[in-house]
């Protein structure tokens, strides 16, 4: 990989893409910030995927736009990830609460989400730079992450991972026997208080990065693709996990790869989000050929 006279970068080896588009400092940050962000998502996306709570998990995505963007307007960039998390940890109370008072998931976050996209827009409105302000906050700015926002970026993904692991058994045990959850005297409403608040930091990291529109894919598809690959509780995790992760990176360096190479300017968020996507079609066609082959060889045997 070399830079020509003018400039621009020469052709890009598979070997570039992979490892050495990482040097470049940038690259390097929004790396780091993904592979955090995609281990931690597909960990806590495993836990939402077993409570059914994707549905849930869209409406906190939204229930952030609002934070991303009076932060943005009072704060600049730097203002964004204290406003997401504020709004994100307010969703996750209001919308527990609102389900302990008996109001249907779906009608708490059809409530939600439209409060929070209308006040968000209005605000975003308000400012010079109405298009590119919005763009920033729907697609993200994964390669444009300041140096300064690393760190709290990682600390919130690491204290929804904690927040997830500490409780861990206890989620479990929720998932799967709700009634005997609650004969053991854990408590229902700090349980679900942890796992929203865990989903909520999740988003706050993730629509900092890849935007408020692409967020549900990292919380979600790791889950489901794990789901696919094995039917041992304790192993969905460690293989969501992998999975996100892999993803992040190959998603990075396909934008990278593409943008240089071919000249085609390629959103990382996006980018990141389609390898997810193709990751776990290509996951679902292995296990539908497998399955096909086990019904195949039982039949014959």
């Amino acid at each position: 990989m070399h830079r020509g006279a003018a400039g621009e970068w020469g052709p890009v080896s598979l070997f570039d893409a992979l490892f050495g588009a990482f040097a470049i400092p940038f690259m390097a940050r929004a790396l780091l910030v993904m592979l955090v962000l995609a281990v931690v998502a597909g960990t806590v996306g495993v836990l939402v995927n077993l409570r059914g709570l994707e549905f849930i998990s869209d409406g906190l995505t939204h229930a952030v736009f609002p934070g991303l963007a009076i932060g943005l307007a009072i704060g600049g960039t730097a203002g964004l990830l204290p406003g997401a998390a504020i709004a994100a940890l307010a969703g996750a109370v209001i919308l527990t609460w609102l389900d302990r008072a008996g109001v249907t998931s779906d009608a708490a976050i059809a409530i939600l989400l439209t409060a929070a996209f209308s006040v968000g827009v209005i605000v975003v409105s308000r400012g010079d730079d109405y298009a590119g302000e919005l763009e920033t906050l729907l697609f993200g700015r994964v390669l444009t992450i300041p140096p300064e926002e690393v760190l709290p970026l990682v600390a919130v993904t690491v204290v929804a991972a904690l927040a997830v692991v500490v409780t861990l058994k206890q989620q479990l045990f929720r998932a799967f026997d709700r009634s005997g959850s609650l004969a053991a005297g854990d408590s229902a409403l700090v349980l679900d208080l942890v796992l929203n608040a865990a989903v909520a930091l999740v988003v706050v990291a993730a629509a900092s990065t890849i935007g408020t529109l692409l967020v549900l894919a990292l919380l979600i598809v790791p889950g489901a693709a794990a789901r696919l690959i094995t039917r041992r509780m304790w192993w969905l995790f460690p293989a969501a996990a992998a999975f996100a992760a892999v993803a992040a990176w190959l998603g990075l360096a396909a934008g990278f790869a593409g943008s240089v190479a071919g000249g085609v300017d390629l959103p990382a968020g996006s980018m990141i989000v389609a390898v997810f996507i193709a990751g776990y079609a290509v996951v679902l066609t292995v296990r539908w050929f497998r399955d096909r082959v086990a019904a195949a060889t039982g039949a014959v045997q």
